[in-house]
């Protein structure tokens, strides 16, 4: 084998190490070369650059109303992408009075960056009338492209839980913590959260579920406001407030891909979808 044969497939089993572990979108035109010595120093200039656009393009909302440097416009009137202040996100969430103007307003906001990075909004699947709401982390490769939550290998197992306590997936409401992508299927940031976390709430109360099923440490994290891993969130029954100070009976359980990845936690989570069964049937 040649030197350049060599080359070319380590390149070539490079990339396909990169596909399967979800890198499989470039985030900037050009690669960063960071054993360049001025990388710190690009790096810093350019996050200037963008805190920059970020402080000119701010707006705010006030009494239905968006102002901002040129002037103010009528925010229900909005047909391009929303910019708002994040102390306005909130506010931007609490105006949407459905689940379709909710829908909209999500697919138009473009603070979070996640969207410049991802094909898709994923914003719910199922049933609105669902008596219970499973909230996952984000969307994976195949949910971005397909803009469904919960498809492909995982999906598939969750399917197979649900059918287990004799549950139709189209019978449930299904959503994440985050609308889009995190490129490489990294773990969202504390930001991307708190950007996507005001219109998850009102998704909440909007559904208004008899139960609430965060998948995974993160969700469950976001959504009770506890600081414990989900090995010790799942099993035990929580409670979710509603801003009417309503409470929703809230089970944390494992995510089917961490299922995926940990066959041998099956049993517990099996225990899990035994107990959502027990409390649906005592609503009835």
């Amino acid at each position: 084998m040649s030197k350049s044969q060599y080359n070319t497939n380590n390149v070539y089993e490079l990339l396909i190490w990169q596909l399967e572990a979800g890198i499989d979108q470039c985030i900037g035109d050009e690669p960063n070369n960071r054993f360049n010595k001025n990388w710190e120093n690009l790096e810093s200039t350019e996050k200037k650059a963008v805190e920059t656009t970020n402080r000119d393009s701010v707006q705010t909302i006030k009494n239905g109303t968006i102002q901002g440097d040129q002037g103010s416009v009528d925010a229900h009137n909005i047909q391009h992408p929303i910019h708002v202040s994040p102390v306005s996100y909130n506010e931007l969430a609490l105006n949407c009075k459905s689940l379709e103007e909710l829908e909209a307003t999500v697919r138009g906001f473009d603070e979070c960056a996640l969207k410049k990075t991802s094909a898709n909004t994923v914003f719910s699947s199922g049933s609105i009338d669902s008596r219970v709401m499973f909230v996952g982390e984000a969307p994976g490769a195949e949910e971005d492209r397909e803009g469904r939550p919960f498809v492909g290998a995982s999906g598939r197992l969750f399917d197979k839980m649900l059918a287990s306590i004799g549950i139709i997936r189209d019978k449930v409401y299904i959503t994440n913590t985050i609308f889009w992508r995190p490129p490489g299927n990294r773990r969202p940031t504390g930001v991307e959260v708190a950007q996507c976390l005001p219109f998850l709430q009102r998704q909440i109360e909007l559904v208004r579920p008899d139960i609430l099923v965060p998948l995974g440490g993160s969700a469950s994290q976001t959504l009770l406001k506890i600081d414990l891993g989900i090995t010790l969130l799942r099993g035990r029954w929580y409670e979710y407030t509603l801003s009417d100070n309503s409470k929703i009976a809230t089970l944390p359980m494992f995510h089917p891909a961490y299922l995926l990845r940990s066959p041998v936690h099956k049993r517990e989570a099996w225990r899990d979808m035994l107990a959502l069964s027990d409390k649906l049937n005592q609503k009835k």
